[in-house]
């Protein structure tokens, strides 16, 4: 059974998940209207991601038989006054997700919660990876962003992005 400082951690972390997708699929939109289509499937394909790890936990908390409660998700209300202004707000946020992830596995270690642990072993890796991408990516348009042929090489990159959901036993 799941401590309840752990559940309700993990309960809110469903929200803040499903809010990421959010928050990603404006920046989508935002680069939609700027006619940067690659940048912009590059965001869906993190919404995608978000979605599905908040999916990952909402079962890891069934499966512990842990009720579900879904929080409100906020409205994204940043105005992106440049191209780089939302790369730099994804990175941002992936931080502050790090943060609330490591405050989970740290929860869980201080109950001995050992299966939680191994669970939130694969989230802590899982942002160390989307930290690296983004910021990759936020490098990339620093060196070509400025340049249109680069932007748009980049931009064509981007196109390419495919999903892989992932697998994680629960």
């Amino acid at each position: 059974m799941l401590a309840k400082k752990v559940a309700k951690l993990i309960n809110d972390q469903v929200t803040l998940e499903f809010y990421s997708a959010y928050l990603y699929l404006d920046f989508a939109n935002y680069y939609i209207d700027e006619g940067l289509d690659g940048f912009a499937h590059w965001f869906e394909i993190q919404a995608q991601e978000e979605r599905d790890h908040a999916m990952l936990m909402r079962t890891y908390l069934q499966n512990n038989d842990v009720r579900v409660v879904f929080g409100t998700i906020d409205k994204p209300d940043q105005e992106y006054k440049d191209l780089k202004a939302p790369l730099k707000a994804a990175l941002e946020h992936e931080q502050f997700i790090t943060g609330c992830i490591n405050k989970i596995y740290g929860a869980a270690s201080d109950e001995k919660d050992y299966r939680t642990m191994e669970c939130f072993n694969w989230f802590v890796k899982e942002q160390g990876e989307e930290e690296k991408n983004v910021g990759d990516l936020l490098k990339k348009f620093k060196l070509f962003g400025n340049d249109p042929k680069g932007l748009y090489a980049l931009n064509q990159e981007l196109l390419t992005r495919v999903y892989a959901a992932p697998t994680l036993v629960l």
